[in-house]
């Protein structure tokens, strides 16, 4: 028997008792799964976007043999392009290897070999002309040379250096543009435009031409020959001044202005270089 305090207690309770609300329904109907795939045989893939962009390739290239035709043109002259660029590297290495040697052989000049040094060196550089600048006018021959030159601007620079070089050691002058364009003309078909050497690439190889002056003025000072020091001085000074003229005006000079900062020291070292010889004599 319960106490009569529970028993009040429950009666209220059924009392206030509100009826219980049914559950709601979501809206989504809930879906048996799908039964599994026969054995063996791969579930259907959907498809996508990736599918359906190589489907219409498929049928465009299918539809379009012009097209495919244009595309496989464009295809063969990049990669003959890119192979004639490689060739082109190849051909400035050389050249570039060739002249370091011809440059080479005019530092071992002196008062006692000075013809014989000089002669060997203008044989070699002929070799260089002929070998392997021949090669890079066979391989540019009917090309745009703006085009390629950046493959073979380091070997023409480099030639253009060993033999301004060459010249002044025999002669004291500087070998200009029009004298190196027209000893080249002999390399090239008349029915095709020649290589010439652009400006740029002769005023990248005359600042380079500085360096190899400083260390002639500097062997020559160890010699004792102070005036010939004093006339390659005056000579790198003058070049130094009128490329200072130049270079603000061309377009392209970042690379001519970090050669210009390499001239200025040359002219520095071979000044000071004088003027210890003048101290001590």
């Amino acid at each position: 028997m319960l106490p009569l305090r529970v028993c009040h207690r429950s009666a209220h309770l059924r009392r206030f008792s509100f009826p219980m609300a049914a559950p709601q329904q979501t809206g989504k109907t809930l879906r048996p799964n799908p039964s599994p795939s026969p054995a063996g045989s791969a579930p259907k893939r959907s498809r996508t976007m990736a599918t359906d962009a190589a489907a219409a390739a498929t049928a465009g290239s299918k539809g379009c043999p012009a097209m495919k035709a244009e595309f496989a043109k464009h295809a063969e002259y990049l990669n003959a392009l890119n192979d004639k660029r490689e060739r082109l590297v190849k051909a400035s290495r050389d050249i570039t290897m060739n002249s370091k040697k011809v440059i080479f052989q005019v530092h071992r000049i002196s008062k006692a070999n000075k013809e014989e040094v000089l002669s060997k060196a203008e044989n070699d550089l002929a070799t260089v002309v002929n070998q392997y600048i021949g090669k890079l006018v066979k391989e540019l021959h009917g090309t745009d040379f703006w085009k390629l030159r950046r493959a073979y601007t380091f070997g023409v620079q480099e030639y253009v250096e060993a033999a301004t070089f060459c010249r002044f050691c025999k002669t004291g002058t500087l070998l200009s543009l029009t004298e190196i364009n027209e000893s080249l003309l002999a390399l090239s078909d008349k029915s095709v435009d020649p290589l010439q050497i652009n400006v740029l690439d002769y005023v990248l190889g005359v600042a380079d031409l500085s360096g190899e002056l400083m260390r002639l003025a500097i062997g020559c000072i160890s010699d004792g020959e102070v005036e010939y020091a004093k006339n390659i001085c005056s000579f790198v000074r003058d070049i130094y001044r009128e490329l200072t003229l130049v270079v603000p005006l061309m377009d392209d000079n970042m690379e001519m202005k970090k050669k210009m900062e390499v001239m200025l020291q040359s002219v520095v070292k071979i000044e000071n270089g004088n003027m210890l010889a003048s101290v001590f004599t």
